[in-house]
């Protein structure tokens, strides 16, 4: 896959106000999955389809925490240059006005 087009990925999949909630929580640090949901106040199955685009797009990772599910960052995507920013690879993303 082209450079291009692999940023182009990454663009569509924050092109959902969801998704973007959800990476900006997961900003201040892990969470589990009903600490998401108690925030966002949506189905358990959207959050969980939701989450699963942001995992396979790379953004997010899952670990096993008891009978729950945690979710964090990937330790590369957040930016070094904006505690308030992803790193792309291509380009950096800010959430300096974006609320929840």
């Amino acid at each position: 896959m082209q450079p291009s087009q692999s940023c182009a990925n990454k663009l569509k999949t924050l092109a959902d106000a969801t998704r973007l909630s959800i990476l900006k929580l997961l900003m201040n640090g892990p969470q589990h999955v009903n600490e998401l949901n108690a925030i966002l106040k949506m189905e358990q199955s959207l959050l969980s389809h939701h989450l699963k685009v942001l995992r396979q797009a790379g953004f997010v990772q899952a670990t096993r925490d008891g009978k729950a599910v945690r979710y964090a960052l990937v330790p590369d995507i957040q930016s070094h240059h904006s505690q308030q920013g992803l790193d792309l690879g291509c380009c950096e993303f800010s959430f300096t006005s974006f609320s929840i």
